[in-house]
């Protein structure tokens, strides 16, 4: 029996159901098993060079594989910089091109047409190799969305669209099939050529045949490439230091306060929705480092009503332990009514009960005698709770302007303390899971 290649040997472990024997009548009852999965990382059937041609020779499984696979675990954050390095569909082909025009013929065939089906063969085995394992690759290395934390399974659905995501490594992977179902086909056709000029025609048209399958579909690559470095640009989040989340209606002031707060940098503007996507920055006080980020602002509606910015925010208080800075505008210049600013506040201290809060009234400089009543607000009973907040916002809230400075020193000191009792709470969370 003729020793496996050392290609195929390196870097694989035998499991000790396989044996390779070489007197079979002095151990009858074992079994030898066939050697398939030595070939998996070459993702095509092995070939072998019999008399100077090149026959596909298939090796049939007879045992199905009884082991259960292990269960998965819910990943923690940072799978997005995992995700490999996706190449230009244009360099993947260009590159399989030149790589395979390099393939010679195996040595030793004196025939000429043997010699030239030989090479032919072995070329369009490597095209196809080279195109179909880059793109097997980054189907295997792309994470199974089922498989992410939850916040990144989120970020995924509301930045790339529901589905996108799998419908493009779907794609990926018909392509990777339909390459190596052509390039198999052709390979064997020009192996069984009976001339050296058949050998170069076969070889010629499976070449143009490969590219064109390729060429037809590579958009898909290309759009996994983009899928990729949008992924890489998401914040990373370090679920064991502590979070502060600033929350509120569009326009609040959030962005001006996370400047003066932390090192992030905002786009600062007068208008709704500013905020495009989840912004990350850092507090540092006294040498502690904390993480602080921007949330893209919230309208009172339903929840089926929201727009993917919004369910951003929503999901970061859903799926990661933060802290809430919840900022109220009460001047009336935000673009959202004190009325309706309290009902989405009412709403969400009732929903995320869960984390730490504090309340913060923005543009203090601005607030006027009387307080703000918009003309479209309805006309409602007596509501003692609402008034109160029109005046001056919640119960125990921090007044603060940005332009003026008011309010900021006692903001961060009480930002400080609220981040240390976030600090807190991870590690007795993180002592009773240990536990």
């Amino acid at each position: 029996m003729k020793a496996p290649s050392s290609l195929f040997l390196k870097g694989h472990i035998f499991p000790s159901s396989i044996f390779l024997l070489t007197n079979t009548k002095r151990t009858p009852n074992v079994k030898l098993h066939p050697i398939l999965y030595l070939c998996k990382a070459i993702q095509t059937n092995s070939y072998e060079i019999s008399n100077g041609s090149y026959h596909p020779t298939v090796q049939h499984s007879t045992e199905k594989n009884t082991m259960e696979k292990p269960s998965r675990k819910i990943e923690s954050i940072g799978a997005f910089q995992k995700l490999p390095i996706v190449m230009p569909s244009i360099d993947i082909l260009g590159s399989a091109l030149r790589k395979a025009r390099k393939v010679s013929p195996t040595k030793g065939i004196a025939n000429i047409a043997k010699r030239e089906k030989n090479k032919g063969a072995k070329q369009l085995d490597a095209l196809m190799k080279e195109i179909a394992v880059p793109l097997r690759t980054y189907v295997e290395s792309f994470p199974n969305k089922t498989y992410l934390h939850p916040y990144e399974r989120s970020l995924i659905e509301l930045t790339l669209g529901d589905g996108y995501y799998e419908m493009v490594l779907q794609k990926v992977d018909g392509l990777r099939k339909r390459v190596v179902s052509v390039g198999k086909e052709h390979a064997s056709l020009c192996a069984k050529s009976s001339s050296k000029r058949e050998a170069e025609e076969r070889l010629s048209e499976g070449l143009k045949k490969i590219e064109e399958v390729f060429a037809q579909e590579r958009k898909v690559v290309d759009d996994l490439l983009g899928i990729a470095k949008t992924l890489r640009a998401m914040p990373v989040i370090n679920l064991e230091t502590p979070t502060l989340c600033l929350v509120g209606a569009p326009n609040v002031g959030k962005s001006s306060l996370v400047h003066v707060l932390s090192t992030g940098k905002p786009e600062i503007c007068n208008y709704p929705f500013t905020t495009r996507g989840i912004l990350m920055g850092h507090i540092i006080f006294n040498i502690q480092k904390f993480q602080v980020t921007d949330t893209p602002g919230l309208l009172r509606r339903h929840d089926e009503d929201r727009n993917n910015l919004e369910k951003l925010t929503l999901a970061v208080l859903s799926h990661l332990p933060t802290a809430v800075l919840y900022v109220h505008d009460l001047s009336g210049e935000c673009g959202t009514s004190p009325s309706d600013q309290f009902s989405i506040y009412k709403e969400l201290r009732e929903r995320f009960t869960g984390h730490l809060w504090l309340d913060v009234v923005s543009k203090c400089d601005l607030l006027k005698t009387s307080p703000v009543v918009y003309a479209t607000d309805e006309p409602l009973p007596s509501q003692p709770e609402l008034e109160n907040y029109r005046k001056s916002g919640p119960d125990g809230a921090i007044n603060v302007s940005v332009k003026t400075e008011e309010g900021l020193h006692e903001l961060k000191q009480r930002v400080h303390e609220l981040l240390n009792l976030q600090m807190a709470k991870i590690i007795d969370t993180s002592n009773k899971q240990e536990k």
